[in-house]
This record gives C-alpha cells, sequence and structure tokens, in this order.
C-alpha cells in the first residue's frame, strides 16, 4: 500500500499550482488524482479572444517562486512566444493560452495522474485511508496520506426550474463552445445571465449574426447589465491582507459583508461592455437588428413551441408582467456552485460547522474537526463563507497554497509575505 504525504483530490489550476510548488520547493511526497484523462480548464468557455481576468503574474508560482521552471514566461520562452507577448502588450493572458501554459505544467509536473476519482477519504487516527477508482477499469486501489487538499472545483448551476430541460437544446454557458456552431444554426437565440461568461457569449453571437440571421435575445433577472469593480482600490479586496480581516469577523458579520462584495465578482468587464455597445451602435446606423436586451427578467420555465424549438416562461419582476418567448436554442450563464465530495459529507459528525452545509475553515484553509487532529483536511472549495471573494480568484491561489504548505512543513523556500495595500482593513 502507497503511503504519501500529501493527496490531492482534483486537479485545477489550485491543485496543479500546489503539486508544482511541492515538487519544486519540499521534500514533501505528494501524490494528485483526477477523473479526467489530462487537464483542462473551462473548455466550453475557450472562447476566440477572450481573456483572463488576471494579469500573467498571477499564474501558478511566479508570487512565490519567480525564479520558478514553472512560470508563465518561461512557458512562453520555451515556446518562443517571449517577443509576441512582449509587442502584444497586454497584462492578461488569453484563455486559451493560460490553458495551454497549464497543459505544459501538467506535463513536467510527476506527481499528478489522470483517470483516477478519489471515492473516499477515511480517517484512521493519525493518517486517510483513501480509495482511488480507476475511472476505465473501475479498478480500486488504496492509498493513505498524511494530509488531504480537496481542489474539485464547482459544478455548473441551472435555474430550479430549468433543471430538467436541457434536453430542449438549453445548456449550461460551460458547455457554450462545444455546441457553438450548432446553436448560430438556429433561428432564435437567447443568452440568460448577466456576468462575464453571459456577456462574452452574447458578444460572440452577436458578431455572428449577420452571418448566420438570427435573431437575438439577452435576459438577466438582475436589475440590469452591471459592470465589475475594476478599480485598483476595489482591487485591494483580493489580497491575502483583506483575507485576514474577512477571516476575524464572525460568521454573521461574514454573512452581511458577502453582500456588499458582489460587485468584485459579478459583473462584466469593462472592456467588454464597450465593445458590445459599440458593435450594436454600429449595427443599427444601417436599421433596425433583431436584438433584445432585457433586465429584471426572471426565466421560470419552458413549454413546447409551434414555432420554436420551445418557448421560455418569463416574469419581469419589477412589474410582475408575464411573458413568453420562443427559442430554438437558450444558454444559461447561471453561475456555478461548490462540488463537495461525498467523502467530506461523511466526515459531518467530526467536523465543526458554521452554518447549514458550512464547515468551519481555517486560516490556511483546513477544516476544523472535533478532535483538533494533526493530520488535517484542506479545502479550496465552497469557502466563501470564510475567506470572502477571493476564494474562487486564480490571482490568490499562489499565496493560499504557501499557507497550506506551511501548516504541513516547516521545510520549504516560499516565503509568505503580505502585500501592504494602500488601505487599512
Amino acid at each position: 500500500m502507497k503511503h504519501v504525504d500529501v493527496l490531492g483530490v482534483g486537479i485545477g489550476p489550485f491543485n496543479l499550482s500546489l503539486a508544482a510548488l511541492l515538487e519544486e520547493g519540499t521534500e514533501l511526497n505528494a501524490v494528485f488524482f483526477d477523473e479526467n484523462d489530462h487537464f483542462e480548464w473551462h473548455p466550453g468557455m475557450l472562447i476566440d479572444r477572450t481573456d483572463l481576468q488576471i494579469s500573467f503574474i498571477a499564474d501558478l508560482v511566479t508570487l512565490a517562486n519567480p525564479r520558478s521552471e514553472y512560470t508563465f514566461l518561461n512557458y512562453l520562452h520555451e515556446h518562443e512566444r517571449m517577443f509576441p507577448f512582449y509587442f502584444f502588450k497586454e497584462w492578461n493572458v488569453p484563455r486559451k493560452e493560460y490553458n495551454a501554459y497549464c497543459q505544459w505544467v501538467a506535463k513536467k509536473v510527476s506527481s499528478l495522474a489522470f483517470g483516477k476519482r478519489v471515492v473516499d477519504v477515511r480517517n484512521e487516527g493519525t493518517f486517510y485511508t483513501c480509495t482511488i477508482e480507476d475511472v476505465k477499469t473501475k479498478s480500486q486501489t488504496v492509498v493513505t496520506a498524511n494530509h488531504v487538499v480537496v481542489g474539485t472545483g464547482s459544478t455548473p448551476m441551472f435555474p430550479p426550474a430549468m433543471e430538467d430541460n436541457r434536453a430542449h437544446q438549453v445548456i449550461h454557458s460551460s458547455e457554450y463552445t462545444f455546441h457553438a456552431e450548432e446553436i448560430k444554426r438556429g433561428d432564435r437565440l437567447t443568452v440568460v445571465g448577466s456576468g462575464q461568461s453571459a456577456a462574452e457569449i452574447f458578444y460572440d453571437l452577436l458578431e455572428n449574426q449577420i452571418r448566420f440571421g438570427y435573431s437575438l435575445t439577452w435576459l438577466t433577472r438582475s436589475p440590469g447589465f452591471f459592470q465589475l469593480e475594476e478599480s485598483k482600490l476595489g482591487q485591494e479586496k483580493f489580497t491575502p491582507d483583506y483575507v485576514d480581516h474577512f477571516h476575524r469577523l464572525s460568521f454573521d458579520e461574514r454573512q452581511n459583508v458577502l453582500g456588499s462584495l458582489t460587485s468584485l465578482r459579478n459583473g462584466v468587464e469593462g472592456k467588454t461592455l464597450k465593445s458590445i455597445y459599440e458593435l450594436l451602435y454600429h449595427r443599427t446606423a444601417e436599421g433596425e437588428i433583431p436584438v433584445s436586451i432585457q433586465s429584471s427578467v426572471e426565466v421560470n420555465g419552458l413549454s413546447d413551441s409551434d414555432h420554436s424549438n420551445h418557448e421560455l416562461q418569463c416574469k419581469q419582476w419589477q412589474e410582475g408582467r408575464n411573458f413568453e418567448l420562443d427559442s430554438d436554442w437558450t444558454v444559461l450563464a447561471t453561475g456555478y456552485q461548490p462540488q463537495v465530495p461525498d467523502f467530506i459529507e461523511r466526515m459531518k459528525d467530526d467536523l465543526v460547522w458554521e452554518g447549514e452545509g458550512l464547515p468551519k475553515v481555517e486560516r490556511d484553509y483546513r477544516l476544523s474537526f472535533m478532535d483538533k487532529r494533526e493530520h488535517l483536511v484542506f479545502m479550496l472549495t465552497n469557502l466563501e463563507h470564510s475567506h470572502g471573494t477571493s476564494a474562487t480568484n486564480l490571482a490568490l491561489s499562489v499565496t493560499r497554497n504557501i499557507e497550506i504548505i506551511n501548516s504541513m512543513t516547516k521545510n520549504h523556500p516560499y516565503k509568505l509575505k503580505r502585500s501592504h495595500p494602500f488601505q487599512q482593513f
């Protein structure tokens, strides 16, 4: 039976970063498992000419070790793209290139095992027994570990009334590029949502509208299509210093504060809104175009239609007015929810809980257990209640991983330095 110091559940950017940092800067023996057969970062949203919303400096390792083999700049160097990126003169990385960069790192790091699913983790008193299942053969093996890091990401979230209607050519935004060409052959297309994903899909469809000739509707339950908070002082809420402040608050105070942080995470980048408006303006210079954009509209279900694939049941909630909308394809950019493994649920009697479905998570991202155990389980998902809007932010993944490594061993080169923002929290 194999024993490791660290076992990772899931290989997304967060755990990929941790695997790289552990391999390069510690003597800890680690293994990371993922049920997919290779690394792929949001493949359904890799739309042409869309960018990551953070700087290339916030790659998988640079904020811990700028001299690392696994930096984005070294990726550019090895692929002879340094000068093209230099003349590109953009702070953000194209999404497709970020995915390619992560795949490049995944091929270099030796502790990753794809096509393997962690189906159980059980406490044995001083370590964990982890059951690993091969996705193809269904055969199982057992690995024991001192510490477990859960990085299972999130799953698409559907409005309650739409959960069972995906067969009616209703898809989540996470699947968009898989169906994009087929979608564009429809006559009536609808996008639902008001975040960055919804805006990027709407813009992609708007750019292709003349070529394919469909009508296009953009709906959101939100009272407006609001811009993401991108100011420099506003972005300081994504510093470790603010996470310190947020984590110190009581559970009730944290719940109250979360509402005020919505604009930091939910909204559309200013440049995307600008591009949409400018394209709409130029198109309408030659006459009306079949485009409808409506806020304050709930989509509460669908039914069959004589004129299209389905009919959406809508409500303008401010006016209390119901109406129907014919649609051949509907793309729901309605967000994500944490994907928490079943084995965490089986630990529920051992955990300290702060709220319904919300376990207590310490500042260093470990779950709080009743028995104060020294063999730790770290969570990289379902953290909004404990660590605020930074929970899903790629820019903080490296500093988060330094804190996790620091809790597992003092024998490493990474320095946990505070950012010293201009404002005090």
